[in-house]
Formats: structure tokens, C-alpha cells, sequence
């Protein structure tokens, strides 16, 4: 008899997270064994989107653009941060419970013995479901790395490597070199390699001419330039030479946009856009946690930022956009993650901190990340307050006309804040 829990969402979330003995493990050879007897293998093009920072707005821009074409899109993405709903979109809109519920019914059904990571059951699922959906277009999300990605078992028609930073090191490898190797395991023989890392690693263009893939670098094979009011793309084919601002904040936007341009390009061919519906996607495209100002009188500003490369992004970003008053950051990282260099990126565009421990198992203690901090803090202050929320409410009594505060760090700083704001209205 199937227990009442497992008729839920929730009650499935919470199986699968106690399904496989470690959260993350790398490897394809346990789920492909799975997808072989699901049989799931899609007639429709294959977007894969890595890279250390950039996944997230590039496979929201690639969205966009495509439903304003009038695709029927299939979007995988990770982590979320509200709902688990939010990783599975169809034709933009996020998955039921009731068919993410059926979708993993039949992956348990199909796995027999085999043990199955959180991910992996995702990865599958999310692809049974565009399968059924009839989807035009399916763009998935690395989860980490690239080359022993779930999401690799599925040939990508076009591959995209963001960016390559350090970050999940324990996994990737401790220079960008092993990085960039892992990260260009999505690229596939003969198929388009778009690379829009303006310095990837030998490794990563080694591998791409291994393979005879069809390598598209950024400042090579396509550029992007800004304008006061607009920005131009030029590739092989395509020229537009004036083309909106995207609606999220970041000099670095333009390279995410830039980089799904190119894959669009490539493809253009079996998905053909044009540039009315590039100019739509671009003006539309938003995504939560990519500095996303959630109130005002003081702004408060999300930003998911958690790795040295991400955090250099955002403290640029904080100096292009001045205000009056003062910069106060509430911050919460993972354990895993490198402290040091990203608070020491951040230290000289914060005027005040407020240091809080994220709701996770890998947390980094707010007191030792607040240790971390003071050797890079300077003179500004830095307060502990463990809870999130209390954090954010400290900085804002503090706060005076003109200021602005940031939280940032960690997906589970900013949710606790987003979900926080959802329960308030």
C-alpha cells in the first residue's frame, strides 16, 4: 500500500532526500541504467546550459526569448527557492504537484534497485514530463560540474559553458584548469560549444577541438557591446546592432544574454527567432535573487551571489549603482564554500555587516563566519544575529534615509527572506 505521504509532494521530497546515502554523487552510470529503461529519449532540441556563475539568467534569457517566438518551452533549472515546482517549467508556467508527483512515481518504479540521488530523480522526471508535455524545446541546467552531470546523460544539440570559476572544489577539482575540463563534459562532437568565459582554460578549448566540437568563444566567434541605452550582438550570422538593456541589474547580464544569443544563433537553423521576439525576451526576463530589490525607503536587495567570481559580479554592480547612505550587507554562507575570497571581494562596497547562519545542514556558523570576516571588514562594524529574518529586521532599525541594505551569500539566505516577504502579504 502506498502511504498517504507518498500522494504529496512534500511527502516525496522528503523520501527522496533519504533515498540515496550522500546528496551529491557524480557519475552516470546509475542513472543512465534508469533513463535506459524509462526510455526516455526526446525528439525535440536539447539546450544545456553550465558554467560556474550565469546558469540561471542564461536559461532564463534562452526561455524568453523562445516562448516569445511562440516555442512551447521545457525549462530545468536548480536549486529553487520557494517551491521545488519552481525547477520544472512548461511553456513558462512551473510544474503541478500532482504531475511532478506522477513523474517521480514512474522513475521509482522504473529504478528497481538502483539508488538514485535527489537530483538524478529530478533530472528524470523533469524529462518525462516535456516528453508527455510535447515540448518544442527542452533548456536543462547543469546541477554541478558538467561531465558526470545527471543532466548529461542527455546530448545536448547545443551546449553553453558560462563561466569557469572556482567553486565546489571538492568535487570539480582546485584550479580552473580541472574545472574547466568538467564544465566542457557537455560539449558534444560536432554540435555548437558556446563558451561565453572571455578566459576559459586550455582545458576546456583543448577539449572542445578533442572532440571536433563546433567552439563558439565570446570575443572570438560572437561579441556584445553597450551603448548609454542600448547594447549591440554581433556573431557569425547575426548582427543586432540595438537591442534593449535586460531588465536585470549587472554589467555582467549582458554577457549571460550575449552567450544565449549565441546558442539561439547556432540553432537557428531547427529554432529560428527573430528579432522581435529576441527584443521581447530581453525586455521581460526576470529572476528572483539576481540583485532583486524587494522593497524600497531602504532598498533591500536579494542577491544569490555565493562564490569569489559572483561576488566580484556584485560588488561591481554595487559600485555602479551608488547611493547617498550606506551599503549594509546581512550575509549567511555554506560551510563549503570559500569565505574568504568572497567576503574580501565584497569588503571595500560594505559599510556595515550583519553576519546570520542559513537554514541548512551545511551552514556555516555565524560566529566563524563572523571570525572570517573581521579580517576583512576594515573598520566596518560587525554584528551576529543567527536568524536570518532578525538579522534583516536589526539592519533595518538601523538603517537611515539613503541606505541601502544587501543579503546575500547563500539560495538559503535569500530564501528565508523571499519566503519570509511571501508570508507577510
Amino acid at each position: 500500500m502506498i502511504s498517504q505521504a507518498l500522494t504529496t509532494l512534500e511527502g516525496w521530497l522528503a523520501r527522496l532526500e533519504q533515498l540515496h546515502p550522500s546528496s551529491i554523487e557524480l557519475g552516470l552510470e546509475r542513472v543512465r541504467r534508469v533513463w535506459d529503461r524509462l526510455g526516455l529519449e526526446p525528439d525535440f532540441p536539447v539546450i544545456i546550459v553550465g558554467g560556474t556563475n550565469g546558469k540561471g539568467s542564461t536559461c532564463a534569457f534562452l526561455e524568453a526569448i523562445l516562448l516569445a517566438e511562440g516555442y512551447k518551452t521545457g525549462l530545468y533549472t536548480s536549486p529553487h527557492l520557494l517551491r521545488y515546482n519552481e525547477r520544472v517549467r512548461i511553456a513558462g508556467r512551473e510544474s503541478g504537484d500532482a504531475e511532478l508527483v506522477r513523474a517521480f512515481e514512474r522513475v521509482d518504479a522504473a529504478r528497481g534497485d538502483t539508488s538514485l540521488t535527489y537530483f538524478e530523480f529530478g533530472t528524470l522526471g523533469a524529462m518525462m514530463q516535456f516528453i508527455d508535455a510535447g515540448i518544442d524545446v527542452a533548456i536543462l541546467e547543469v546541477g554541478l560540474g558538467g561531465r558526470l552531470d545527471a543532466v548529461n546523460i542527455f546530448d545536448a544539440d547545443a551546449a553553453i559553458v558560462t563561466s569557469v570559476d572556482l567553486d565546489h572544489m571538492d568535487y570539480l577539482g582546485d584550479t580552473r584548469e580541472k574545472i574547466g575540463f568538467e564544465k566542457a563534459g557537455i560539449f558534444r562532437a560536432g554540435c555548437p560549444a558556446i563558451c561565453a568565459d572571455p578566459t576559459p582554460p586550455e582545458s576546456l578549448l583543448e577539449h572542445a577541438d578533442d572532440i571536433s566540437a563546433d567552439l563558439r568563444w565570446v570575443n572570438g566567434d560572437f561579441f556584445f557591446r553597450r551603448a548609454a541605452d542600448h547594447w549591440a550582438y554581433e556573431g557569425t550570422g547575426m548582427s543586432l546592432p540595438a537591442l534593449p538593456l535586460p531588465v536585470m541589474a549587472g554589467a555582467y547580464q549582458l554577457r549571460n544574454a550575449a552567450g544565449a544569443l549565441a546558442v539561439l544563433e547556432a540553432l537557428q537553423a531547427r529554432l529560428p527567432v527573430s528579432e522581435a521576439a529576441i527584443c521581447k525576451g530581453l525586455a521581460t526576463v526576470h529572476l528572483p535573487g539576481r540583485f532583486q530589490r524587494i522593497a524600497r525607503a531602504p532598498d533591500v536587495i536579494l542577491d544569490v551571489a555565493h562564490n569569489p567570481e559572483a561576488a566580484r559580479a556584485l560588488a561591481a554592480t554595487l559600485r555602479a549603482q551608488p547611493v547617498r547612505g550606506r551599503t549594509v550587507a546581512v550575509v549567511g554562507m555554506l560551510a563549503d564554500k570559500d569565505a574568504d575570497n568572497v567576503l574580501d571581494a565584497l569588503s571595500g562596497a560594505i559599510d556595515a555587516w550583519w553576519v546570520c547562519t542559513p537554514a541548512s545542514p551545511r551552514a556555516r556558523d555565524s560566529t566563524e563566519l563572523a571570525a572570517i570576516l573581521r579580517r576583512h571588514a576594515g573598520s566596518a562594524p560587525v554584528w551576529i544575529e543567527p536568524d536570518v529574518i532578525l538579522a534583516l529586521e536589526k539592519a533595518r532599525s538601523t538603517a537611515h534615509e539613503g541606505d541601502r541594505i544587501l543579503v546575500f551569500g547563500s539560495f538559503y539566505t535569500v530564501a528565508a527572506v523571499l519566503h519570509h516577504a511571501a508570508t507577510k502579504h
